[in-house]
């Protein structure tokens, strides 16, 4: 129960990676506020939590909008009293290529996902700094090596690397900062509309790991960087992807 009696605010966290995130810090002690675009599906998760014996809140949270960024972190240390733990999750993709693209789509996914963590950490800093807290960016691999038509994310996941140690030497010997880039994960079974990912043999088997990823790979890597354990990590970015990033592919 390595975070009983302090307080994590999880973006993102109705389903998928983050669900598991906001979940794992309920299950160690932490009072955690599930914040979501979608209403009813964190609501959901935080009733799940719940329900398993944790203590949880939800609240509907548009990261892209800076007036929501600002409720969500108000409304938290409003309703636990204090906040040690950020956990900045939200990322979006986006559906058009580059030729096509528009401006706004651009726009949009670097203000979900670099725009709003920037904005969360400067809005939650004095209170983090007061609990000696910590916060983790959730990046992905795209940040380091991409696929075609994929700028936006790719640019807003390397931009949470630079934000990640910047924020590390301003908030220093107050509040550590560390990135996590997930590799391939699976989150169906951390999702409510019951899709399920087509994962084969060989999918498994290109991972040095063995296997894909799952949302849980994630959540314990997350609260190994928020708990005491890694008192002494700061600025870095920890990839856990299998080893995918690693491995050297030739093309036959």
């Amino acid at each position: 129960m390595r975070f009983t009696g302090k307080t994590a605010l999880v973006t993102g966290s109705a389903q998928g990676i983050g669900a598991a995130i906001a979940t794992f810090f309920a299950r160690e002690g932490a009072q955690v506020m599930v914040a979501d675009i979608n209403a009813k599906l964190a609501k959901r998760r935080c009733e799940d939590i719940r329900k398993e014996g944790g203590r949880a809140d939800w609240m509907k949270a548009d990261v892209s909008r800076s007036s929501d960024v600002k409720k969500m972190v108000k409304e938290t240390i409003r309703k636990f009293k204090r906040l040690d733990v950020l956990v900045n999750n939200v990322g979006t993709g986006s559906p058009h290529p580059l030729k096509n693209r528009p401006l706004k789509e651009w726009d949009s996914v670097v203000d979900a996902s670099l725009r709003a963590a920037y904005y969360a950490v400067q809005l939650s800093a004095p209170e983090l700094a007061r609990q000696r807290g910590a916060v983790v960016n959730i990046a992905s691999t795209r940040a380091l090596q991409s696929e075609a038509d994929t700028e936006p994310y790719s640019a807003s996941k390397g931009g949470l690397l630079a934000l990640t140690h910047s924020l590390a030497v301003t908030l220093s010997g107050k509040v550590r900062v560390n990135a996590v880039l997930p590799g391939w994960i699976t989150t169906d079974k951390w999702h409510y509309d019951g899709f399920k990912w087509k994962i084969s043999a060989s999918d498994h088997a290109q991972h040095p790991a063995g296997r894909v990823g799952k949302p849980e790979d994630i959540a314990h890597a997350v609260l190994f960087l928020c708990s005491e354990d890694a008192g002494f990590i700061t600025g870095t970015r920890l990839v856990v992807d299998g080893g995918m990033t690693v491995k050297m592919v030739y093309q036959e």
